[in-house]
């Protein structure tokens, strides 16, 4: 058989693409719906953390947050999603969409919490002293001065997390979900040929790290240059 004679069986007959478009478009939301959690619950975490290494205060806050983290970042993700999945909303009639973003969010809110406190601890010393200097509190030192400048420097760090998680949302077929990665299985189990749905599914991947790795690049260049 040609390659022309699989490429119709694989995508035009019976409209497979429509496996594919979907799949992608899946990926798509859970990827960007995910970051919005993964950022927000991340960027918390980070705030009792700092605040706790910087001034001793939300002891216990700062020992929950650090049990969170530890064992987000130790588990795989797919274990967590198919806990959330099978063990949380088991007897639940719940979205798989929202169980892939809530798991996939949460996985990355550890890694985004500690992108953002590591931003927030590279900024000098002297700066909160500045701040205090001027006779803002250690609130508003946070919201004026550090997190600026904190904000800058984590951001080239927070495209990468997005990056890593648009592949690992290709396990979501593991609670059914017809994201891109399944929509290729879908159609290998159609026409029995893995070959050229496969290939595409890896090249879609392929293709977006790329655009968004290129998007990374262009915000570092603005960044250091903004410091001239």
């Amino acid at each position: 058989m040609s390659l022309k004679e699989r490429f119709y069986i694989n995508f035009i007959e019976d409209n497979r693409w429509h496996y594919i478009v979907d799949g992608l478009k899946v990926t798509l939301l859970v990827t960007f719906c995910a970051v919005m959690i993964g950022v927000v619950l991340g960027f918390l975490l980070a705030i009792v953390r700092a605040t706790y290494d910087k001034t001793g205060r939300l002891k216990i806050a700062n020992v929950l947050c650090k049990v969170y983290i530890t064992i987000i970042r130790g588990t795989p993700v797919v274990v967590q999603l198919l806990i959330i999945y099978f063990v949380i909303f088991g007897s639940v009639n719940i979205s798989k969409e929202i169980v892939a973003v809530l798991a996939f969010g949460m996985n990355s809110s550890a890694y985004v919490a500690e992108i953002f406190r590591s931003g927030i601890m590279s900024v000098d010393n002297g700066q909160f002293e500045a701040g205090r200097s001027l006779g803002f509190n250690y609130t508003q030192t946070m919201v004026h001065i550090i997190m600026p400048q904190a904000f800058k420097n984590v951001l080239p760090a927070l495209g990468n997390e997005f990056i890593v998680l648009l592949k690992e949302t290709s396990v979501a077929g593991y609670i059914a979900l017809q994201d891109l990665t399944k929509g290729g299985d879908i159609i290998r189990s159609r026409t029995f040929d893995a070959f050229m749905p496969l290939i595409a599914v890896a090249l879609i991947y392929l293709v977006m790290v790329m655009i968004f790795t290129k998007l990374v690049e262009l915000l570092e260049r603005r960044l250091r240059n903004s410091d001239h």
